[in-house]
């Protein structure tokens, strides 16, 4: 297993000092969310893009992928019935999976679930029909960029799509790409009503890629969550991918949150 960190954590550090505490915390890889680059990242010039890719590599840190793929963006819905929103979505995502292979990366998580969510008046199975159309459109770049696109579940208190792993597991094998797979989130994963680390079993074969955080929105070991149990279960089931700590609220201050998720981490590995 690998450590990485969501960059969007350093929010308006200057990436040099952002770089320079992931290395020191011990981290080896970074998890980038595409508003931190400006507010149309797809369109990043390719001096730019090497600039980037050359500024992560010199501190020592590998680019891990994508996440947050449709946060703050307009336009753009996964489950919509309009068909053109669909397939501007669609473009959207090819268009991150050449930027993401451009600074270095391979996966692309897609979570976001303002832009998933469907209406009451519209089934499960109708939403997970539109989402499969706008990622086999997207299929092709993902594809063609050698980029990973890992579905990831979330629990009802970010919406009503996909809110159980087995949920989007079905979506991953009706599909049947091996560029689409599946992502887990430690916070979701609590709302399952199951073990979490039963949860890592029943889905394994097809996870590749991991968020260690706590559903108190801080950082791994730094709330009720055991994280023994799970490395556990990683270990168990052969997972050789990132674990990227992933959080939500700020208030401890990065280079705590930053320090003590490492730490927790080292020592639940450990134990």
């Amino acid at each position: 297993m690998r450590f990485g960190i969501c960059n969007e954590l350093f929010q308006d550090w200057p990436w040099e000092r952002a770089l320079e505490l992931t290395r020191e915390c011990g981290y080896t890889g970074w998890e980038i969310a595409p508003f931190t680059l400006g507010r149309r990242p797809e369109q990043l010039p390719t001096e730019r893009r090497d600039q980037l890719a050359k500024q992560i590599e010199r501190a020592g840190v590998e680019v891990i992928g994508l996440h947050w793929l449709l946060a703050k963006t307009e336009g753009y819905h996964l489950t919509t019935d309009d068909s053109a929103t669909r397939s501007r979505t669609a473009k959207y995502l090819g268009d991150l999976a050449k930027l993401c292979r451009d600074l270095g990366g391979k996966v692309m998580v897609l979570g976001s679930p303002q832009q998933r969510n469907f209406p009451a008046s519209m089934t499960h199975q109708e939403a997970d029909n539109n989402a499969i159309d706008v990622i086999q459109q997207a299929l092709p770049l993902l594809e063609a960029n050698e980029v990973t696109l890992a579905l990831e579940p979330l629990g009802p208190g970010e919406g009503n799509f996909w809110n159980h792993a087995s949920q989007t597991v079905r979506v991953i094998e009706a599909i049947g790409s091996p560029n689409v797979q599946l992502h887990l989130d430690v916070k979701a994963m609590s709302t399952e009503g199951k073990p979490i680390a039963d949860v890592i079993r029943e889905s394994h074969e097809h996870m590749a890629h991991f968020h260690a955080n706590d559903p108190n929105l801080l950082g791994p070991g730094m709330g009720d969550v055991p994280f023994e149990p799970i490395f556990d279960a990683l270990r168990t089931v052969g997972y050789e991918g990132w674990v990227s700590v992933e959080v939500f609220d700020y208030s401890p201050g990065i280079e705590t949150i930053a320090r003590e998720s490492m730490q927790n981490m080292r020592s639940a590995l450990r134990a």
